[in-house]
């Protein structure tokens, strides 16, 4: 499972970049990221590992971000706030999930410092 994100208070890792691949090459299954012309295994773990955890960071900030719209279609001060139902089926998740993100939104958005990253919460 990714690791938490971090809070507020904490610095950000910064991982590998990740750079968008051009379309002849993302149309060609075989390449992905250029890792298939990596000869050295050690080379080609350390980029794929780089790989990895820049898709997990990208995930867990997506996620955070996927948590904030949510909570901010359910804020009951809004004219036209979204039920937990109506946010579940525009973002195809079950009404639960979608409540528990409409929380962990908010306790984003209060800059709530929890002990709890977005695995933890959801």
């Amino acid at each position: 499972m990714a690791e938490p994100t971090p809070r507020r208070n904490e610095p950000r890792l910064r991982p590998a970049p990740l750079l968008f691949e051009p379309a002849e090459a993302a149309g060609d299954p075989e390449h992905f990221f250029g890792l298939e012309s990596i000869d050295d295994p050690r080379a080609l773990l350390d980029r794929a590992t780089e790989l990895t955890q820049a898709f997990r960071a990208a995930a867990d900030r997506a996620v955070e971000f996927q948590a904030i719209a949510a909570a901010q279609l359910a804020d009951p001060r809004r004219f036209d706030r979204l039920t937990p139902a109506a946010i579940a089926d525009q973002a195809e998740w079950t009404e639960d999930y979608a409540k528990r993100m409409v929380e962990f939104g908010q306790d984003l958005l209060r800059g709530v410092e929890g002990n709890h990253g977005v695995g933890d919460h959801l």
